[in-house]
């Protein structure tokens, strides 16, 4: 479904737009006009543009899923209750922009919890996930920890716990050395789990016994590579047991599928995201994919290489999972200061899941 961009205002609908005037008393910022009413907006759009026109299509859905903004509202949430300072093992999300905020508001990123100093200040785990040997460390020194792992990255440690305990021997597809992948290894015993990445590696993987063989993925992986992965295995070991929902999550799958669909009629696609994040690199790798014939992951506008940007017509333009929307709203406005833009927005699904935040801080939340 394509839906118009709102006429008479593209601005957060949080934020007043600045009191700056143009033609006829209408607001405008960095490019970006702003009509009060219909005549304003009329004599707006009838003013002549030295600017190339161009034309943006937004992913929908884009940015922040359901686990991020858990992990986020546990950290703020942590800060106010306990105040600072407030622990976090690794990046809570993988996004400067959030992290550095939230550092700025108390929050102490560590890597390690050997780097936590005892008392009673909190240490959260990320949306990522953690080793079991993570939250029993933190047990056996008495640390205040509050878990905020997507609850659907739990779900994958709870089918894997499952299937050792049924005696499977467990494949995991994923990505060496990202923080989730090293959680969910993390769950079993050393040698319970193998990891495969890639589709040569299925074709090459020879299981201790493939009648007891099961196998679980990282939940922002590639929906396309994942499925041929998958089928490769399963025509090999026709008794392999998989998930009984797919444990690529649902926020992944539909940014994947909002890109294919903007891909193939964009002359480029910017994904607004980290380079150390999983999802956001595989919507690059949709894009092109999808026929796209430019697609660059950035982190923000100051990042953008303007040169790549020249002679372009069609822009589409999404957001990682852990992106918020005020870096999407930072770089349409720098696309408005170079070019003469309209927007729409392409969406490929309606998202309404919420995911309540760890006991502790929600218990204050319902008293309150």
């Amino acid at each position: 479904m394509i839906g118009k961009w709102p006429q008479y205002r593209v601005w957060p609908a949080t934020t007043q737009p600045p009191r700056l005037t143009g033609k006829g008393g209408a607001p405008h910022v960095g490019g970006l006009k702003f009509a009060a009413n219909r005549r304003d907006f009329e004599d707006i759009m009838a003013e002549p543009s030295e600017k190339p026109a161009l034309k943006v299509l937004l992913c929908w859905p884009r940015g922040f899923c359901a686990g991020v903004v858990r992990a986020i509202e546990s950290v703020e949430r942590a800060l106010e209750r306990y105040g600072p300072p407030v622990y976090v093992r690794h990046e809570i999300v993988h996004n400067r922009y959030v992290v550095e905020g939230l550092r700025a508001k108390g929050a102490i990123f560590v890597e390690e919890l050997s780097e936590v100093p005892d008392g009673g200040a909190p240490v959260i785990f990320s949306a990522h996930g953690v080793p079991k040997s993570v939250p029993e460390e933190a047990a056996r020194r008495n640390l205040f920890a509050l878990d905020a792992t997507c609850p659907l990255v739990t779900k994958v440690h709870r089918e894997a716990e499952i299937h050792h305990r049924r005696g499977r021997e467990i494949i995991l597809i994923g990505h060496a050395g990202h923080p989730e992948v090293i959680g969910t290894m993390g769950q079993l015993p050393d040698g319970s789990v193998t990891l495969i990445e890639t589709l040569a590696h299925a074709e090459n993987f020879q299981p201790r016994d493939a009648g007891k063989l099961a196998y679980v993925t990282q939940t922002t992986l590639s929906v396309h590579e994942t499925a041929a992965i998958v089928e490769r295995l399963k025509l090999r070991f026709p008794d392999i047991v998989g998930p009984h929902k797919e444990d690529i999550c649902y926020a992944t799958t539909n940014r994947q599928e909002a890109v294919k669909r903007v891909a193939p009629i964009v002359d480029a696609l910017i994904v607004v995201g980290a380079p150390n994040s999983s999802n956001s690199q595989r919507l690059k790798e949709m894009a092109e994919h999808a026929g796209c014939p430019q697609a660059v992951l950035v982190q923000r506008a100051a990042d953008i290489d303007w040169n790549e940007f020249g002679s372009i017509a069609r822009l589409g333009i999404t957001a990682g999972a852990s992106a918020p929307e005020v870096l999407v709203e930072e770089i349409i406005d720098a696309f408005a200061q170079r070019f003469a833009i309209s927007v729409e927005t392409v969406s490929a699904a309606e998202e309404g899941v919420l995911f309540p935040l760890p006991r502790p801080l929600r218990e204050r939340q319902a008293a309150e």
